[in-house]
């Protein structure tokens, strides 16, 4: 039984580089797909370097997305292809299904009862202590804390569901295992014979990882609000980067992670916890000197 990790990349390097040190000693292939396009539809150029993670080449599997999804929907207008802002969020979920789906290239190598797991890059599953050869569930979730701007300032609203994984011969797609709703549900519900994304036979790791969201400069934190899925609001909130570098001054996000998805998310601002380096990864707190900068140290 091997393990395959998934992931997708914008321009990480300092997340993939903690993730793969951190993962290197329970993953067998670390499977990477880059997009020559934005989740905003933007063209970008290819930012992996293979180089930069030599240590990690010979389980290191590279895929690159050519083009766009070819069924997304523009308005077109004097010969040209608009985007109204109405189709914003759903090309850029197309966007990112295609991006995802297209590590499937990257799994030749993997056999039937192999784990296939699938995280976005900042979110580091924890396998330390969970025994994959006796898992009996089909579904597997891990369970993570969420952290900003820093290895340790933790975002306390709201548990993490976000490395999702079963075994190869489960996997329908990366946008499927993506979807799945992050609750096991009862067997008397009838309603998961049918569905896609709810299911059963599901197991919830607890104390399942790290998300660490945005650990970025100021700048390079709004180049990636303006590009990722959610675009759409941050630009209608009219935020900037004197707003953004004034959170990460301040230590606040003003995303609400809890609001419902039709509700304006920028109406709020939520102050971040410093927590103790000893409660990080055990690679960060033997890297301390390395990753000085990304860690927060006033508890005041």
């Amino acid at each position: 039984m091997k393990i395959f990790d998934c992931t997708t990349f914008f321009d990480e390097n300092l997340m993939l580089e903690v993730r793969l040190n951190i993962l290197d000693k329970y993953v067998d292939k670390f499977v990477i797909a880059e997009s020559k396009y934005s989740h905003s539809g933007k063209k970008k150029k290819l930012n992996f370097d293979l180089s930069k993670f030599s240590n990690f080449k010979k389980k290191i599997i590279y895929i690159v997305t050519e083009n766009e999804p070819s069924n997304l929907i523009y308005k077109k207008e004097k010969n040209l292809l608009l985007e109204e802002k109405e189709e914003f969020r759903r090309n850029s979920i197309k966007r990112i299904s295609k991006q995802r789906d297209s590590l499937l290239d990257g799994l030749s190598e993997a056999e039937p009862e192999d784990y296939i797991f699938y995280s976005d890059n900042d979110e580091i599953p924890n396998f330390e202590g969970f025994n994959l050869k006796e898992n009996k569930s089909k579904i597997l979730i891990f369970k993570q804390k969420l952290f900003y701007y820093k290895f340790n300032l933790f975002c306390d609203r709201v548990d993490w569901y976000g490395t999702k994984g079963c075994k190869k011969k489960d996997l329908i797609s990366f946008a499927w295992l993506r979807e799945i709703k992050s609750k096991k549900y009862n067997p008397f519900r009838l309603d998961t014979i049918f569905s896609k994304n709810k299911y059963i036979n599901l197991k919830i790791i607890q104390n399942g990882g790290w998300h660490f969201s945005q650990l970025k400069t100021p700048k390079d934190i709004e180049i990636k609000l303006l590009n990722q899925e959610h675009h759409d609001e941050y630009r209608i909130a009219k935020e900037n980067l004197p707003t953004v570098e004034e959170l990460v001054k301040r230590k606040s996000i003003a995303y609400d992670h809890k609001a419902k998805s039709s509700d304006y998310k920028y109406s709020k601002e939520f102050k971040l916890k410093t927590l103790p380096i000893n409660s990080m990864p055990l690679f960060l707190q033997n890297n301390m000197n390395k990753y000085n900068k990304w860690f927060d140290y006033d508890v005041s």
